[in-house]
């Protein structure tokens, strides 16, 4: 995969989206200025003086009240995305013959790099539209889509000239067609997003063109592509607002950072495959797993308590794994062919394993509405490769983009309570009454901002079975039916977030304290006291609270975790409660420079579980490039796996100092030099500018080795920036009698050696 094409093409691709969008929006009378009034005369809307169709009206009106709730702006990109996802999803999907009328939408299979066999067989002659033009437009009337009449399809093929407008009417059918098997990224027939299609999609520099030419189609035969077009997609916002306070709309664009496929199989491999392989010690799972670490060699004690908690027999319809900041899906789509590998060992038929593993084994949360549908498509596209009628199934997938709570007033929640006829109080036989309807909106009041760092407690916990029959309640009542179906999606995020998964497996956000808005600040501070520096900190705290006993928790996050002060408390409760198994120290540039990182990370594999004793395996990989640490890690290079991990609480301050040999080790069993002397620091000038030269200004017979009664310099080291070949050997230091008075009179302290 060319990720160069795919960075130069993602960035310009979201700015001509998003005018597009905004062209169309203006034709309808929408701008940032201005919203032109709607009139309706009989079957006609009149905006700004325009007709148009009477349903153009309700649709605007949507789009209108979006508007005013989120603003221009906002919208306007919210839409640009959804726009952006739908064509990359039915490009992609066309690529792999995947359509069920099987042509193109966007392109021709005339074309040199088409790898759709089954298309390039057709013979139909298109004449020259077939060297430019989508193949759609060549089979229009023998289509069947949903809102598109064949009459007037003939009429306009028949027109010459109407291209554009039979184009547009195929597409929204192509998208209508596609909403029963993905819903979350295909709005319902006559959605108010269908007002907003871009125009002019068949001129040669349309965005249907760019999205075809710019990438070449061997670039689009894995999923994976989905998640780096997210990542450069939102490259430029993420460089907008980096640096500063993040608002809760673009903590996404702030923190988001696509795995490589190496470190999420690391992840994986190590977290559900262990499971599986401790179980099943000889399961030829192990063999087709890359980047699985073989434990290192226990001692009896600590095998005897690994034994006692290892299941003898896992089913894998039950075993369960959840991505709780899932981005574009990559961690999701790994895990997938995992199960996949698993449920096949099980003698399961491969048509079954697709809904079998996104419907039970398979789940994600996420903050982006927009990441989400790139989750669920990428789950739908692994699922459709194995099961050729999976579109057709009424898959419900196990994806969210976690809700902020709906404004309802206490008279609503009366009148939802009042006409559920299960419900009499707050306590008894399950029931749901008012109190328990404000704890759920009250837990997701900032929603978008908290993510899946939200926990339910425990009394709204026992009370989401009888919320869920509530909110699936049927009534003729409009008022109580709208508010029902704004509640439905609260509860079914509670209900993931309340819940627990053998493993919890994520990226999780990097984002320092300075940077949270003052509502995530106060709940860092509340619920995450001892890693409320960094929101990875808080993530790795919330992954154990999200994993069965003895699950698994393995994240990616940063390095300064290991040894800095301020993760000191957090680092040494996990040292004490939990076990790292396997831990990749990665460093600087593990996912390439192609993705713009600066961040030093590590990839831990750790579990919720406490064998005393227990000999973690680190890999120290902080040389080289992404390839380079790849095939070490692949070849077990600069590997550690001698030290119990109890002997880091040994090192004042717990740093996962895996590094340290025996020796070393045992040096902090005697007493620290703290303890016997009292330690000062050496030399201290107080002023840089008067009493220190670089060598290079100082004469050579002027600079001594040690303090003399002629002397005027010594060499004097302070540090500096790292350097391979030779120490920072610069300054020299005025060391004469002199310097010494002046110093005395700045009142500088001298100790004497």
């Amino acid at each position: 995969m060319n990720r160069n094409k795919l960075k130069a093409y993602a960035p310009k691709a979201r700015r001509d989206f998003i005018k597009a969008v905004k062209d169309r929006a203006a034709f309808y009378g929408l701008t940032k200025k201005k919203i032109e009034p709607v009139t309706v005369q009989g079957d006609v809307a009149i905006i700004g003086g325009k007709p148009f169709p009477k349903d153009v009206a309700e649709k605007r009106g949507r789009l209108e009240e979006r508007i005013g709730r989120e603003g221009f702006e906002q919208v306007m990109e919210a839409m640009a995305y959804t726009w952006f996802n739908r064509f990359v999803a039915i490009r992609f999907m066309e690529v792999h013959g995947y359509l069920e009328h099987g042509y193109r939408v966007f392109s021709t299979t005339n074309s040199t790099n088409s790898t759709n066999k089954e298309n390039k067989s057709k013979s139909v002659f298109l004449g020259e539209r077939a060297l430019g033009v989508p193949e759609v437009l060549g089979y229009a009337e023998h289509l069947e889509l949903p809102g598109v009449d064949r009459g007037k399809v003939v009429e306009l093929k028949l027109a010459g000239n109407r291209d554009e407008e039979l184009y547009r009417m195929l597409l929204v059918g192509q998208c209508n067609a596609l909403h029963k098997a993905m819903p979350f990224l295909f709005e319902r027939i006559g959605d108010a997003t269908e007002l907003l299609l871009p125009e002019n999609l068949l001129h040669s520099d349309s965005l249907v063109r760019n999205l075809v030419n710019e990438i070449p189609e061997e670039d689009r035969q894995e999923i994976e592509i989905i998640g780096w077009l997210y990542q450069f997609y939102i490259s430029e916002k993420k460089d907008d607002v980096i640096g500063k306070v993040v608002k809760s709309e673009d903590i996404p664009a702030a923190t988001q950072l696509f795995t490589p496929n190496w470190i999420v199989k690391y992840m994986v491999q190590n977290s559900l495959g262990s499971q599986w392989l401790a179980t099943y010690p000889n399961s030829p799972l192990k063999g087709k797993m890359e980047y699985y670490i073989e434990p290192a060699e226990q001692t009896d004690d600590v095998k005897a308590q690994l034994a006692a908690i290892t299941p003898s027999q896992l089913n894998p319809e039950e075993l369960t794994l959840i991505d709780p900041a899932c981005g574009s899906g990559h961690i999701l789509v790994e895990a997938y062919e995992l199960f996949k590998a698993i449920y096949l060992e099980r003698g399961y038929r491969q048509r079954d394993v697709a809904r079998l593993i996104v419907e039970k084994n398979l789940f994600g949360l996420e903050i982006c509405g927009r990441a989400a549908q790139l989750t669920g498509f990428a789950l739908m596209m692994k699922g459709r490769a194995d099961d050729r009628r999976l579109f057709e199934r009424g898959v419900k997938l196990n994806v969210m983009a976690i809700q902020n709570s709906p404004e309802l007033s206490d008279e609503a929640l009366e009148v939802l309570t009042t006409n559920n006829t299960n419900s009499t109080n707050d306590g008894e036989n399950g029931c749901v009454g008012v109190g328990n309807l404000r704890g759920l909106l009250g837990l997701f009041e900032h929603g978008k901002t908290f993510g899946s760092l939200i926990r339910v407690p425990e009394d709204l916990a026992t009370k989401l079975s009888a919320l869920k029959k509530l909110t699936e309640t049927t009534t003729q009542d409009l008022f109580v039916s709208d508010a029902l179906k704004r509640l439905r999606p609260l509860v079914r995020q509670a209900e993931m977030l309340a819940a627990r998964y053998d493993a919890v497996v994520a990226n999780p956000p990097y984002m320092g304290v300075k940077y949270h808005s003052p509502p995530l600040k106060k709940f860092t501070k509340d619920y995450f006291p001892e890693a409320k520096n960094d929101l990875f900190a808080c993530f790795i705290d919330r992954g154990f609270t999200l994993s069965k006993k003895a699950g698994f928790n393995a994240m990616v996050f940063m390095q300064s975790w290991m040894f800095l002060s301020s993760f000191e408390k957090t680092r040494e409760r996990m040292l004490r409660e939990k076990t790292i198994c396997t831990m990749a120290h990665l460093g600087a540039r593990a996912f390439g420079s192609i993705s713009g990182e600066v961040v030093q990370t590590t990839a831990c594999v750790l579990q919720n579980r406490t064998p005393k004793g227990y000999k973690p395996t680190f890999f120290r990989l902080v040389d080289g490039g992404e390839d380079e640490k790849r095939m070490a890690l692949v070849r077990s290079q600069n590997r550690y796996a001698n030290t119990a991990q109890d002997d880091f609480t040994k090192i004042p301050g717990s740093p996962v100092a895996y590094w340290m040999s025996d020796t070393a080790m045992m040096a902090f069993g005697f007493p620290s030099v703290g303890s016997i002397l009292d330690v000062r620091a050496g030399l201290t000038t107080g002023s840089t500018e008067r009493f220190l030269r670089y060598w290079q200004e100082i004469p050579r017979d002027s600079i001594g080795s040690h303090f003399t009664e002629s002397g005027t310099y010594i060499a004097y080291d302070k540090g500096g920036e790292y350097r391979k070949w030779f120490g920072n050997k610069e300054y020299v230091l005025s060391y004469s009698k002199q310097s010494l008075f002046d110093m005395k009179t700045v009142n500088i302290r001298v100790t004497p050696s």
